[in-house]
C-alpha cells in the first residue's frame, strides 16, 4: 500500500528507556516514559497513544487496551543525544561526530569572538537552567542591556534577552551574526538558540518566540528527495529550525503543543489534494518538564497531548499513515537537568491498516526515513532500512 501522505510527530524527549549504550553517557536506567508512569498514581492515561501501541513499546502494560496501531522502539546510532542529532538521524544523516559540548562554559577566546563580531558583551557565559539564569541576571540585563549568555549539556550557545532591552530581530541578528562568525570551526555547536523573554524581576516568561539556528548538515536528507519529486514538505514547530529549513516547502513556527496540534490539523486540510510530508515537533514535554525534572507536569502534559491526538485521529484517511516517536529521552526523576540516552517509540497508524505489526527494535532512528524515501519512491539513503513492507 501506498499512502499519499505522511504525518510524523516528534514527542520532543519521549523516551521508552534505557539505549544499550547508556551507560556510557552516565544514563544507566533512564526510562522516562516507565519512570513518570510510575509516578502517577493508576499509571498514565493515555488511551490514544495506547490504543496505537505505546503500552507495548514503552513496555507499560497497566492498562489493558485493543491495539490498532503498529509499534516498535528505535535506536540511535549518532553520537549524541540532544535534538539535533535526533532528527537528522530520523532522515538519514546520523551524527557520526558529536558535537562540541562545554561543560564548564564557553573559553575566553570564543567570547572575545563573539563580543568582536557582535558588538556586545555579555552576562553569565554558565551552563544553566535557562529559566534560572533569567530570573538571576535578568534584573543586571535590563540595566546593562547586555545579552545573557549559557549553554547546557547539550551543544548550544543560547542568547536570552527582554524584547523591551533587545528587540526580537535584534537578537536574532545577533544569533545570526554568532552561527555564521563566531561558533564556527572547533566551536561549531549544534545550534545557536535565540531565547526571548518579557516580564519583571520576579517574573519573567519566556516567549514563544524561540528561533534555533542549526548547524548545516553533511549529508542530503529526505526533505530534499522529497522536494525534488515536487512533495509537499510541511514542517511545524522547531522542524525548520532544525533542518536549517532545507527541503521544506512550507515551515509554520509555532509556540507551543497546543499550537503544534492546531498548525497540524490546519495544514492536513489545507495539503489534502496534495501529496507528501508533513512533520511537527511538539516540544513542551522537553522545555518545560524534563528539563526541570517535573514528573507530574509531565504526566499532565502527556495526557493534554493524548486528548488532542485523540481529534487527529479522527480526521485521518485510509491513506494517510501517521508516525508517533521521539528525538532523544528526558527522564524527569534523573539527576541534573540533561537529556537520557534511550530508545524511543515508534508508533505507525492509518486507517487504511488493518493489522496491528509488532515492528521490533530498530536499528537505526534512520529507518523512519528510509519508510518514507520507500513510501514516496524516492531512492535509497546511506543510512535506514524501511519498514513499509511489514506494515502492508
Amino acid at each position: 500500500m501506498r499512502f499519499k501522505r505522511i504525518i510524523v510527530i516528534v514527542m520532543d524527549s519521549v523516551g521508552a528507556g534505557s539505549a544499550p549504550d547508556a551507560a556510557a553517557f552516565g544514563d544507566t536506567g533512564a526510562d522516562t516514559l516507565g519512570h513518570i508512569d510510575g509516578a502517577v498514581s493508576g499509571g498514565l492515561r493515555l488511551p490514544n497513544l495506547r490504543r496505537l501501541g505505546l503500552g507495548e513499546a514503552a513496555h507499560i502494560h497497566a492498562v489493558p487496551t485493543d491495539v490498532v496501531g503498529s509499534y516498535g522502539r528505535m535506536r540511535e546510532i549518532s553520537a549524541g543525544k540532544d535534538t539535533t542529532s535526533g532528527h537528522w538521524e530520523f532522515m538519514g544523516n546520523p551524527v557520526e561526530n558529536p558535537f562540541p559540548v562545554f561543560p564548564e562554559a564557553f573559553p575566553q577566546e570564543l567570547m572575545q569572538v563573539f563580543t568582536a563580531k557582535t558588538g556586545y558583551g555579555y552576562l553569565g557565559n554558565e551552563v544553566a537552567s535557562g529559566t534560572e539564569i533569567i530570573e538571576r541576571l535578568g534584573p543586571e540585563h535590563i540595566r546593562t542591556k547586555l545579552p545573557v549568555v549559557y549553554t547546557s549539556a547539550d551543544s548550544v550557545f543560547q542568547i536570552a534577552a527582554h524584547t523591551d532591552v533587545l528587540p526580537l530581530e535584534e537578537l536574532y541578528r545577533i544569533c545570526e551574526i554568532t552561527r555564521r562568525e563566531v561558533c564556527v570551526g572547533t566551536y561549531e555547536v549544534g545550534r545557536i538558540i535565540a531565547r526571548p523573554f518579557i516580564g519583571t524581576p520576579g517574573h519573567f516568561v519566556r516567549t514563544g518566540d524561540r528561533k534555533d539556528y542549526s548547524r548545516m548538515p553533511k549529508r542530503k536528507m529526505v526533505f530534499s528527495y522529497l522536494k525534488e519529486k515536487g512533495l509537499d514538505v510541511v514542517g511545524i514547530g522547531k522542524i525548520g529550525d532544525i533542518y536549517a529549513r532545507i527541503g521544506l516547502t512550507e515551515s509554520c513556527h509555532t509556540a507551543d503543543n497546543a499550537e503544534d496540534m492546531a498548525m497540524l490539523m490546519k495544514q492536513l486540510a489545507v495539503h489534502r489534494d496534495g501529496e507528501g510530508l508533513i512533520m511537527a515537533n511538539f516540544v513542551d514535554f522537553d522545555s518545560m518538564y524534563g528539563h526541570r525534572r517535573d514528573p507530574q507536569g509531565y504526566a499532565r502534559c502527556l495526557e493534554d497531548f493524548d486528548r488532542m491526538l485523540g481529534g487527529l485521529l479522527e480526521e485521518l484517511q485510509a491513506d494517510e499513515l501517521l508516525m508517533i516517536t521521539a528525538d532523544h529521552g528526558n527522564d524527569p526523576t534523573a539527576k541534573g537537568s540533561d537529556h537520557t540516552r534511550e530508545e524511543v517509540p515508534l508508533l505507525a497508524y492509518s486507517p487504511g491498516l488493518h493489522e496491528s505489526i509488532d515492528l521490533g527494535t530498530r536499528s537505526t532512528y534512520a529507518d523512519l526515513g528510509q519508510t518514507i524515501m520507500d513510501n514516496f519512491d524516492a531512492g535509497r539513503l546511506a543510512f535506514g532500512r524501511s519498514f513499509l513492507p511489514e506494515l502492508r
